[in-house]
């Protein structure tokens, strides 16, 4: 239980996850990685997010992590199954959390989703809150344009509500009364995302309700505290943004140093996972 628990992304959204594991887990530490030269993985293809997401995870395997947390809806949308199968630790998604706090939320049954392309196509979240109720209605919508204003630091400007209204007023004028927001990015355009949907409405945040998911995992395998703390975390990026210092401090709530930048190509993963640290799969004789 003393080992890290292992986050990562297509970029810096999921920072937003590792957010809300630090505060409802204060005493764990996080290694980060965010995939930022292949971003974004919403407009690839099902093969390259798969691929791209066995790559992230077998370099956290390789710091010894004691669960991968996707802090992604692409991966988790199209490549999670995948990953539970190659690998001999918890691995979590943001879908399904997201999904049960959704049916748990709406009063009236009518649930708008709201994510990038890949996340809405595959059709993931209304498959998921589907298993938890089928009478819920749910009503989707790709979101494209916000992701790059949340980087570009335009969480509540007039265009960001703009925006806002022509993606969310189709979903409102259908009579949802709850919003879940499946795209790591989307927690911080909740003001203005609110200022659209108004009071009524219900927003619910994926990256919350995952790392609620996460500390009970944990807290029901043993303690908690790792004695690390804050000064043990780790953040990997496969690429560094000019501008990511702010933009991560944006996302994390925090300063965040040092940031190292890795290689994932095929010749680092021949040095990062020698024969003792490459994946397992998991046994499914059981």
């Amino acid at each position: 239980m003393n080992k890290p628990i292992g986050v990562f992304d297509s970029g810096v959204g999921g920072l937003t996850v590792a957010r809300e594991i630090l505060r409802h887990l204060p005493d764990e530490t996080i290694i980060y990685f965010g995939d930022t030269a292949r971003v974004p993985y919403g407009t690839k293809s099902r093969e390259a997010i798969t691929r791209f997401a066995l790559e992230d995870a077998r370099f956290l395997v390789s710091k010894d992590v004691k669960m991968i947390v996707v802090a992604c809806n692409s991966v988790s949308s199209n490549a999670l199954g995948r990953l539970k199968e190659e690998f001999g630790i918890p691995v979590l998604g943001v879908i399904e959390p997201g999904a049960r706090a959704a049916c748990r939320t709406t009063r009236n049954n009518k649930v708008g989703v709201i994510g990038t392309s890949a996340t809405i196509e595959s059709g993931a979240y209304k498959e998921a809150i589907h298993r938890c109720s089928q009478e819920v209605d749910v009503i989707s919508a790709a979101c494209p344009l916000f992701v790059p204003l949340v980087e570009e630091g335009w969480l509540d400007k007039k265009i960001t509500v703009d925006v806002a209204k022509e993606y969310l007023v189709p979903l409102l004028e259908k009579g949802i009364d709850t919003l879940l927001l499946g795209c790591t990015h989307y927690p911080l355009l909740e003001r203005a995302i609110a200022m659209v949907t108004g009071s009524e409405v219900t927003l619910v945040d994926s990256a919350e309700t995952t790392a609620k998911e996460v500390a009970e995992l944990v807290r029901s395998g043993g303690p908690v505290a790792n004695g690390h703390g804050e000064r043990a975390h780790q953040f990997f990026l496969s690429d560094i943004p000019r501008n990511f210092t702010e933009i991560g401090k944006r996302f994390l709530g925090r300063e965040i140093e040092p940031v190292q930048r890795v290689d994932l190509s095929p010749a680092f993963h021949a040095r990062a996972n020698p024969p003792s640290l490459k994946p397992r799969r998991a046994d499914n004789s059981k």
